[in-house]
């Protein structure tokens, strides 16, 4: 029988937002629920953030957000995914994004956002989906 392929995803935080506890939290129930991940943390910029995930051969980027600085990152995390080739890498968002801006993160090219409370079985279900549909 044939073994599957853990799911594989980069957690990372851009800028100089420092709140990373929940982004922590993440990590760990993601490691729970069977999935490889690569906690790059906080302090981080666009292209640390796609080179690790070129160089970890990621499923899935997930960036966390708390300091409304999304729509600014966002366009230029799209662009270098799409230069490194990583079509197939799915880019998720979590953290205090307001709900108004949810539709322009999905315009930009954002596969899904997960803001505050959502349960965390609603977070694996998603991540197992996407990269199976992949």
């Amino acid at each position: 029988m044939e073994e599957q392929r853990r799911i594989r995803v980069l957690l990372a935080k851009l800028g100089f937002d420092g709140h990373d506890r929940g982004l922590a939290m993440i990590s760990t129930w993601l490691r729970n629920a069977g999935m490889e991940v690569i906690y790059l943390g906080g302090w981080r910029n666009p292209d640390e953030v796609v080179r690790s995930a070129v160089s970890e051969d990621v499923d899935v980027i997930g960036l966390s957000f708390h300091n409304h600085q999304h729509t600014a990152y966002v366009p230029v995390m799209v662009s270098k995914i799409k230069e490194a080739g990583l079509d197939d890498v799915r880019l998720v968002l979590g953290g205090v994004i307001p709900r108004q801006d949810i539709p322009v993160l999905t315009d930009m090219g954002v596969d899904q956002i997960f803001t505050p409370g959502t349960p965390m079985e609603e977070i694996v279900g998603y991540l197992r989906g996407a990269v199976r549909a992949n």
